[in-house]
């Protein structure tokens, strides 16, 4: 008894582990471009001169103004960024003089080029020198640039959003369709059984990963059009789950009191029947929200997923994979271990919710 309640203490105490990590990455998401250093559209700064730096790496950057500044409002910026950052620019040293500036460009192997910069490329100065007070500041890269020079953390919170919308969205889909059917084919049983079963049957029998490649084609390469691709290759799993405890649960004396009573049919699925499978659906929602995150990221880093620049995971992985053996292999791993983590986090709370709702463990 001391055993099981020991294994029962720790398998919940993982599953608030993995709830409150979960909790922290749907906060980030929200909040990307809020905590995320570089907030222009899809963090998509690029500064080739820095280029595949270290964790750490800092920098002194000059930030130019857009020679056409609008102001967006906050709720555009928090979803989609800022467009309007401006041009920064990497450099080494910089001169002031009474009409402008004179910057040298960041350069690891040699100086850098020189670049002349007036007063009238920056808005409402009163003098040249404070230039260096509002437009020149340390940029700090915490876990370093990428191939391109963009900031690899900002990429990697920006890209929490791409990975828990593909499992949100995708599991939405796979719940309408695979309840839809699995209900039909467990109350009805009979042809309209047989007829779901066999949609099911060969469904299952497509790998999955080639399934969603061959939506992804048809449907063309896009955001949306991989959350749907994917969405409509996990609804197997729901409708069979969700068939089995229909026919299980029809038999019984509420349902078929029901049925005397003459309540409709859409009443006695989705009012007696249905709240009665919470738990196993439950559970493999928190499975498929796994699922979707690793195909999201597989699809990415065949080039069919989410399309540059758009920051995501598997994305980040594609462009860094050859770095494992030259020397930098962070810029892998770090995407990876995120995917790892999250994809784990809701396997975790998978299994706390199975022996959750087993009344045989409770």
């Amino acid at each position: 008894m001391q055993k099981t309640t020991n294994r029962a203490f720790l398998y919940d105490l993982w599953g608030y582990l993995a709830t409150g990590f979960i909790l922290i990455c749907v906060t980030i998401s929200v909040l990307a471009y809020v905590i995320a250093p570089d907030k222009s559209v899809n963090t998509n700064q690029m500064h080739l001169s820095i280029h595949s730096q270290s964790p750490g790496f800092k920098v002194k950057m000059l930030q130019v103004p857009t020679a056409t500044h609008k102001v967006h409002s906050r709720l555009s910026t928090l979803l989609f960024g800022n467009p309007s950052t401006g041009n920064q620019y990497p450099i080494s040293s910089y001169q002031v003089e009474q009409d402008g500036i004179w910057i040298e460009h960041f350069n690891f192997d040699s100086p850098g080029q020189q670049e002349w910069f007036p007063m009238t490329a920056f808005n409402g100065l009163a003098s040249a020198s404070e230039i260096v007070d509002k437009h020149i500041a340390d940029h700090s890269f915490v876990l370093g640039t990428d191939l391109f020079g963009r900031d690899v953390l900002s990429r990697l919170l920006v890209g929490t959003r791409i990975s828990l919308s593909i499992g949100l969205i995708s599991v939405f889909i796979s719940l309408i369709v695979g309840i839809f059917l699995g209900s039909l084919s467990g109350f009805y049983g009979g042809v309209v059984d047989k007829i779901v079963m066999w949609i099911i049957n060969v469904t299952w029998s497509i790998p999955t990963l080639l399934l969603v490649i061959a939506i992804s084609v048809a449907l063309g390469k896009g955001f949306w059009q991989v959350f749907i691709a994917v969405g409509l290759t996990m609804w197997v799993e729901v409708a069979r789950i969700v068939r089995g405890q229909v026919m299980t649960i029809k038999n019984r004396q509420y349902v078929i009191a029901t049925q005397v009573l003459g309540f409709s049919t859409f009443r006695t699925l989705f009012g007696h029947i249905l709240p009665n499978a919470f738990g196993p659906l439950v559970v493999i929602t928190a499975s498929n929200f796994a699922a979707a995150i690793l195909i999201e990221s597989g699809l990415s880093f065949l080039g069919i997923g989410v399309q540059p620049p758009i920051p995501s995971w598997g994305t980040m992985i594609k462009d860094h994979y050859q770095f494992l053996v030259m020397g930098k292999p962070y810029l892998a791993l770090i995407p990876g271990l995120a995917i790892m983590l999250l994809v784990s986090s809701f396997m975790m709370i998978g299994n706390s919710l199975r022996d959750r709702f087993d009344p045989v463990k409770r």
